[in-house]
């Protein structure tokens, strides 16, 4: 069973002033090359869902795809878009996981231990969890629940993830935060002067 790899960047990044954040550098590193270096694995398919012109990402070689909602409505979009991409491009794919473009310290265990948490709960999704947080965009969503996260979005105005989440059968894989907080993202430029300050630390 393959499981894609959707990495949610289709944010307008109010808070950096705009552009993309999964481009930004850490220590010197595109977020976006950080993150493919923890979680991409030969046969993992990695889709990037990104609204705009795709071709500011040709040098990664990913596949880009659009929300599908025109008014872009949050991550939640995303998932949707990575679901139906996997649904049509992976069509063995039972789940998808999901990260955020703007996070540089993602584990590279993430999707053992998300499909391990599901399975050991029999739950529909796991999410990731550390430092007391729910970590809503780090998750394995299963691909067939499509059909239900459109209607939600389009027809009962859903936009928080963890709310729509809570329809559902939810297990958690929790992360410890030493050395760092695997999940600390970069959203404005406060977040991204500490995520420089820690790949300095090492």
């Amino acid at each position: 069973m393959t499981t894609p790899l959707v990495i949610l960047a289709g944010g307008r990044a109010a808070r950096m002033g705009g552009g993309d954040k999964c481009l930004l550098a850490v220590g010197g590193v595109p977020i976006l090359r950080r993150i493919l270096d923890r979680l991409a694995r030969p046969g993992r398919p990695v889709v990037l869902n990104a609204n705009g012109d795709p071709r500011r990402f040709a040098g990664y070689g990913l596949p880009v795809v659009p929300d599908g909602i025109a008014e872009q409505p949050g991550p939640l979009a995303g998932i949707l878009a990575g679901m139906r991409w996997a649904a049509v491009k992976v069509p063995d794919a039972c789940h998808i996981v999901t990260v955020s473009g703007d996070t540089p310290f993602l584990p590279a265990d993430l999707f053992e231990r998300l499909v391990a948490a599901r399975a050991a709960a029999g739950a529909e999704i796991a999410v990731a969890t550390s430092a007391g947080r729910t970590h809503h965009t780090a998750a394995l969503w299963p691909v067939a629940l499509a059909d239900a996260l459109e209607h939600a979005i389009r027809e009962e105005g859903f936009r928080r993830v963890g709310a729509w989440a809570a329809r559902h059968r939810v297990a958690a894989a929790d992360f410890a935060c030493d050395p760092v907080d695997p999940f600390i993202n970069v959203n404005d430029p406060a977040g991204l002067a500490e995520a420089e300050r820690l790949a300095s630390a090492g």
